[in-house]
């Protein structure tokens, strides 16, 4: 059985029971924190170059490059509402509105900032990236900041994906600051409304840990997608841009264990442990590696240590209920999805077991309910797109 892998991406999805892989996404929120002080590390020494093929991936992406198309919007599309809101508030206006940019939350692939305009989607990440770009055409002032908020754990077949989160605070032109035009000094834009920006402890992030974080997620999705060489070149760039980005050595290790190097795999986690000795990413993946090189024992000790962080691992209660479900133990499996959910609200699969199991119990409208919360948890267009065929066919056999 092919292990479960664990990495930290900016958002992602999920199936199937195996042991886990994890990688973490990017976010960024934002407060008055200072950003730790952490000692310049050099993981430089786990790169293996010559192990992949090369591969086209920018070792400096511009990922905040603006556009004709952006350009045009700005001088052209909403020019009136600039001049009259002024920048700052004509463009967050923008943002918001359902009637101008029409922006689409879609966690399926990480883009640049002309890409996710193009598209008028992306995930919080890419607008967040798009965001800052419109602004800094515009003259406002761009801050970039990682908040602390209760992780969010997705699944792609055997790989695990901690979502982290990113928001921006944006500013007036240093100018119009200086003569007091307006009461309002900053407004955070954010693209998950559910989030309480009040209570969000955070720091303040240098625009290389965001580049960083960007090509972290692309290699968690080159990697997800199969394409390991495409993928070390990824996270070769994101740990080139931030050596300090842990995320970014953890992706790595996962990268190296799928290709079947195990003693560089076992490296990079060992050097995510040496900075975070109760990191669960890299102790869950470095005891997948150990058990694959046959070190039954050493791995025990790690999975022992995990179970004392984390006596539940990702997704634990989930599996348990899609079992139940098969067995057709509804009232079980209605039990299970509900601890899924408090601690993991926004997990649209869990959602959606929920749905089924009322609906195995013969309660159709809380069944249709929960099938109304994983539509709106959904964080692609695919997964959006399947949860809204369903509520209406059984809108429509509640109707009858």
């Amino acid at each position: 059985m092919e292990p479960h892998l664990r990495i930290r991406a900016h958002r992602a999805e999920a199936d199937e029971d195996m042991r886990h892989w994890w990688i973490a996404p990017a976010v960024l929120a934002l407060s008055a924190c200072a950003t730790p002080e952490i000692a310049p590390v050099q993981p430089s020494s786990l790169l293996r170059d010559e192990v992949f093929q090369a591969r086209p991936v920018p070792a400096d992406p511009d990922v905040f490059a603006v556009s004709d198309s952006m350009r045009r919007y700005l001088e052209v599309e909403i020019a009136r509402q600039l001049r009259t809101q002024g920048h700052l508030h004509g463009l967050v206006a923008a943002l918001q509105s359902s009637t101008q940019l029409k922006l689409d939350y879609d966690a399926a692939v990480t883009r640049t900032a002309a890409e996710a305009f193009e598209a008028r989607s992306g995930n919080c990440l890419s607008l967040t990236i798009m965001t800052a770009a419109l602004a800094r055409e515009l003259g406002l002032s761009v801050s970039f900041r990682r908040a602390f908020s209760a992780e969010a754990w997705t699944r792609r077949d055997n790989t695990l994906f901690l979502g982290g989160h990113v928001n921006i605070m944006l500013a007036r032109a240093p100018a119009e600051r200086l003569w007091g035009l307006d009461r309002v000094s900053g407004i955070i834009v954010d693209f998950l409304p559910h989030e309480d920006l009040r209570r969000q402890r955070s720091w303040e992030i240098r625009e290389n840990t965001v580049t960083a974080m960007f090509m972290n997620n692309r290699a968690a999705e080159t990697m997800a997608a199969g394409l390991l060489d495409e993928a070390y070149w990824w996270a070769r760039g994101a740990i080139r841009q931030d050596p300090r980005f842990l995320e970014a050595v953890n992706t790595l290790g996962v990268i190296y264990f799928r290709h079947g190097n195990l003693a560089e795999a076992e490296r990079a986690f060992q050097f995510v442990l040496a900075q975070e000795t109760e990191n669960t990413s890299a102790l869950s993946n470095l005891a997948n590696v150990l058990e694959t090189q046959g070190r039954e024992k050493a791995a025990l000790a790690l999975r022992d240590k995990l179970q004392r962080i984390e006596p539940y691992p990702p997704f634990h209660f989930s599996d348990l209920g899609f079992a139940a479900l098969k067995r057709r133990e509804f009232e079980a499996a209605r039990g299970y999805f509900a601890r899924e959910l408090a601690r993991n609200a926004a997990y649209h699969e869990a959602q959606f077991g929920l749905a089924v199991a009322y609906l195995g119990l013969g309660d159709s409208k809380a069944a249709q309910r929960h099938l109304a919360a994983a539509l709106e948890a959904s964080t692609t267009r695919r997964e959006h797109d399947i949860y809204a065929a369903k509520l209406e066919w059984l809108r429509s056999h509640r109707a009858q």
